[in-house]
């Protein structure tokens, strides 16, 4: 054997001189005769998308989420790989949601990780029950490093609650459970602890009231980024769990906050509850409701101040320590006045011709009509049992007509920033919006409460990341996903071994990344000689 060249250990080749040498001997060589000596035997065996995942672990490990979660495990008995399941299990959730199940198979089969070449659905199962005893330490650590990182605006923080359901027409089993729907020891049960089920009947905001559900919080910064979530029994009422939800993150070392939240948290014991530690409030307030404050405000007089994005507001002052704001949606007063016009003209078909009808076919009408709250409203009902358009009801509602109620707490701010920051409650409801279609929430293919809660920290962490991609870039998850799947790793396999190499990377994809400052994916990944 004769040495031509000594290019010295391999684990201390300098391998960006030796591909500059080996591109200066080729400049003599015949290009095709090249490519046939190093492509010959050699086959094309797979391709796995590459991009989306090389995307979500940068900012998964940017965000230290991966190295609070080994800290946290460490020294309990798991799989060595429980962190790259978890990540793996997120990762799922954002790009091809699926069942845990088909979650190990798309890791085996269809996708590349970085540290975890397979995995199974015990794995994943095994991991989402350590993520449930690590859960509240690792909220906390990531709120802090999304909070430094991306000079998180709490000032504003908003909270809203939805619901997801099961197919199943069985409740779980009722046990007995703290104020915070948390299960107590049935040694340590009382007569205060509720016995109900996790999955249990609820009030549904899927107008699903027939199937077991559970309830779900999120609380969201102002710029849409989601810093938590919970996860109640399906009969928890909205009113009460704000007050939890305040007391959960007080020691987050937060500084003041207002909170932003929608009219079905409004009650006297929240609004009080919220003003704790310096922090204030702004909540929607029923117009319809007939409250003192609703009335007293519709009923003074002022003008609006016109304000950015379609909107006008105008204070009103009922009370020395809140402060209401009228806030008034042209676009909206004109779609409220289009929908009622539809509703009044079903309705006046509707009851048409029954002075003829019997009092007893008359009775059954306005039962079927009081099942329809749109309808309804407009009905009354003469002493003689007649029906008729209720014309004094319209005319109270064409006073609403695009019109909304806030109180707020804080006695600085102005009321255009009062109403805008109200309408950035919207942010809550796109995320819910994403965490159902994007993320897909639900189906939940689990029966265990700890497993459903499991899953619900996997969806928000999702959430997370895919958000601050977002925030980050201007782009739409949705497309960012189908922009960076399209960077994918080839395997190659021949007589000399098997290597993966990605495709090349598009100036649209290189924008993508550099607006992240995330760099591009190794072009060779991974060199295998052959097994001898």
């Amino acid at each position: 054997m004769q040495v031509v060249y000594n290019f010295g250990r391999e684990d201390a080749a300098n391998r960006e001189a030796l591909g500059r040498l080996i591109a200066s001997v080729t400049r003599f060589l015949d290009p095709d005769a090249v490519l046939a000596a190093t492509a010959e035997g050699l086959a094309f065996t797979e391709s796995r998308p590459l991009g989306g995942t090389w995307v979500l672990d940068a900012l998964w490990q940017r965000l230290e989420i991966g190295k609070t979660m080994k800290r946290l495990l460490k020294g309990r008995r798991l799989d060595p790989n429980a962190e790259r399941v978890l990540f793996a299990l997120v990762a799922n959730r954002a790009l091809a949601p699926s069942s845990k199940l088909a979650a190990s198979r798309w890791v085996n089969n269809d996708v590349h990780i970085d540290g975890l070449a397979s995995t199974s659905d015990d794995a994943c199962y095994r991991a989402m029950d350590w993520l449930i005893e690590i859960s509240a330490k690792l909220e906390e650590a990531v709120f802090g490093q999304v909070a430094n990182l991306l000079n998180l605006e709490v000032d504003l923080l908003f909270f809203d609650t939805t619901s997801t359901y099961f197919e199943t027409e069985e409740a779980d089993e009722a046990l007995p459970r703290n104020e915070r729907g948390e299960v107590v020891a049935e040694e340590k049960a009382t007569d205060e602890h509720k016995r109900k089920g996790f999955r249990s009947f609820g009030k549904s905001k899927d107008h699903r009231d027939d199937l077991p559900q559970v309830v779900i919080g999120m609380a969201v910064a102002r710029t849409g980024i989601p810093v938590r979530v919970w996860s109640w029994p399906g009969h928890t009422g909205d009113s009460a769990l704000i007050r939890q939800v305040k007391d959960d993150m007080r020691d987050w070392t937060l500084s003041k906050i207002v909170w932003v939240a929608d009219r079905g948290f409004a009650s006297e014991q929240n609004r009080l509850h919220l003003r704790k530690g310096d922090h204030h409030y702004i909540i929607g307030e029923k117009l319809r409701s007939g409250s003192a404050e609703a009335t007293a405000a519709l009923a003074r007089q002022g003008r609006y101040q016109e304000v950015r994005d379609n909107l006008r507001v105008k204070e009103v002052r009922i009370r020395e320590d809140e402060r209401f704001v009228i806030c008034f949606n042209p676009e909206a007063a004109t779609r409220d006045a289009k929908t009622r016009g539809r509703l009044v003209t079903q309705l006046t078909e509707l009851i048409d011709g029954t002075d003829a009808l019997s009092a007893t076919k008359r009775a059954e009408l306005r039962g079927v009509i009081s099942t329809k709250p749109g309808l309804n409203r407009y009905l009354r009902t003469t002493p003689g049992g007649l029906l008729r358009i209720d014309a004094a009801r319209i005319k109270t509602e064409e006073n609403l007509d695009g019109k909304y109620l806030l109180r707020t707490s804080d006695p600085k701010m102005t009321a255009e920033d009062i109403a805008l920051g109200y309408k950035q409650l919207l942010e809550v409801e796109r995320g819910w919006r994403d965490m159902k279609q994007v993320i897909d929430l639900r189906p939940v293919f689990h029966r265990r409460e700890d497993r459903i809660r499991a899953h619900v920290l996997l969806c928000w962490l999702a959430l997370l990341l895919a958000r601050i991609a977002e925030t980050t870039t201007g782009h739409t998850w949705p497309t960012l996903r189908h922009d960076l799947d399209k960077i994918t790793l080839g395997t190659f396999t021949g007589p000399a071994g098997t290597f993966q190499q990605r495709t090349e990377i598009t100036k649209h994809q290189h924008d993508l990344l550099h607006a992240l400052q995330i760099d591009t994916p190794p072009r060779i990944y991974k060199l295998t000689p052959p097994s001898r």
